[in-house]
């Protein structure tokens, strides 16, 4: 990847950059990191011009019209650090609690607010005062064209450094996978059902995909409003705390993944909370989730000089795809148990489905689709504990009441296994 001095135009922008910052879309990555104590910010401009944009030229590229008004271009431009940080003040000495919602407020505010084009698409917020999770919160706006979650994790452990010796690279335990002692014509047997099945499955999985993203619509229920540009409107986001061990103890009892608890959670809370506010029609009503599939072949962390070099299996930029899963119906699924089964089983089929790739090869046709939807759930484990965030159209979705039907569906998950 190579780009020119300030001011030249570099290289294009790839179609799924342009898919995510269009008319139909902007999509943000919001990181809140949370500090054990409170925020010193003396340091902000010089760890921001030395360490941050230095690591990648996006973060201090704007994107401009192509010659052929058609595709966008990386332009690099002067970056003034001063413009892209925020500190919010509010009354001192409050309590907790009140910081609590203040902290809320403010996040559902830089979330509903789109980013200015003049200027390189990240913002950086320090919000110093003490909630009941954390003295401090550093958080992390950054565009969605710049990178996806991989890409920008990586940027953020490139700012840090090895404890015990500073000169030394930052590394991670590698991830080991069981060895495979099957013989080769086990293997081929085994392997040639599941390419069968995976070109099947992917030329349908696909097909409903461009039906799903252009012509076939879900029902209209309590999370989904079905109005134009609804993904522009406010946003509430919102938070909830689950248990790792918890979710492990479900897990080994029904001999499935973390993921497929995560997965049959949501949906279970979310069936919950649209038969509580429509308690005729929701049970059967048509809902289907945009799950984000990694297609990355590398597992494990890798630096940013790595993920520039070219060709590389984990390389910076945007590299999943949206599968269309069908949310399990309460009028079909009747044991709660049987959401995390139903999770596990779709999933699985989709991810062994042939269609991400075919996917990725149609940002270009994605450009033109509509947007997202009402409501986007995110997941990330941290410290035994993982944290569900909740980003729901403000004034159509109760924040408060998807909370507690996502806790309760835990709850209920949890007792049914044991």
């Amino acid at each position: 990847m190579e780009f020119g001095e300030e001011g030249l135009l570099l290289e294009p922008v790839s179609p799924g950059g342009q898919f995510f910052n269009s008319t139909v879309l902007s999509l943000a990555i919001i990181s809140v990191l949370e500090t054990q104590v409170p925020i010193n910010d003396s340091q902000t401009f010089s760890l921001l011009k030395n360490v941050f944009l230095p690591i990648n030229p996006r973060f201090s590229s704007i994107m401009v019209e192509g010659v052929d008004e058609k595709n966008k271009q990386w332009k690099r431009v002067q970056v003034k650090v001063e413009d892209h940080v925020h500190v919010p003040i509010f009354t001192s000495g409050m309590s907790l609690e009140s910081y609590d919602t203040y902290f809320d407020e403010y996040i559902t505010k830089i979330a509903s607010e789109t980013f200015p084009q003049s200027r390189p698409l990240w913002e950086l917020h320090l919000f110093k005062y003490p909630t009941s999770h954390a003295a401090g919160h550093i958080i992390f706006k950054i565009h969605h064209a710049l990178g996806d979650g991989y890409s920008l994790m990586g940027a953020l452990l490139s700012c840090l450094q090895n404890a015990h010796n500073p000169s030394l690279p930052l590394t991670f335990p590698s991830l080991k996978g069981a060895k495979n002692e099957t013989s080769s014509r086990s293997r081929v047997f085994e392997f040639v059902p599941k390419i069968l099945s995976a070109v099947i499955n992917g030329a349908w999985d696909f097909s409903w995909s461009i039906l799903k993203g252009t012509w076939v619509e879900d029902d209209r229920t309590p999370i989904r409003s079905g109005v134009d540009g609804v993904e522009f409107r406010p946003v509430s986001i919102s938070t909830l705390m689950l248990s790792i061990e918890e979710i492990k103890l479900i897990k080994n009892k029904l001999g499935v993944t973390i993921n497929d608890v995560i997965a049959g959670t949501i949906f279970l809370g979310t069936r919950m909370y649209m038969q509580r506010m429509n308690s005729e029609k929701s049970s059967s009503q048509n809902c289907t989730a945009l799950v984000l599939l990694n297609t990355r072949l590398a597992a494990g962390y890798k630096s940013v000089q790595e993920m520039l070099m070219e060709p590389s299996k984990s390389s910076w930029g945007n590299q999943f795809v949206f599968l269309h899963v069908p949310v399990p119906k309460s009028s079909e699924v009747s044991n709660p148990l049987d959401f995390v089964w139903e999770a596990q089983k779709i999933v699985k089929r989709h991810r062994s489905s042939s269609a991400w790739y075919l996917t990725i090869r149609l940002w270009d046709i994605l450009k033109k689709f509509r947007g997202a939807e009402c409501l986007t759930i995110t997941a990330m484990s941290y410290m035994g504990k993982l944290r569900i965030a909740m980003g729901a159209e403000k004034g159509f979705i109760d924040s408060n009441k998807l909370q507690a039907c996502m806790k309760e569906a835990f709850q209920v998950i949890s007792e049914a296994a044991n």
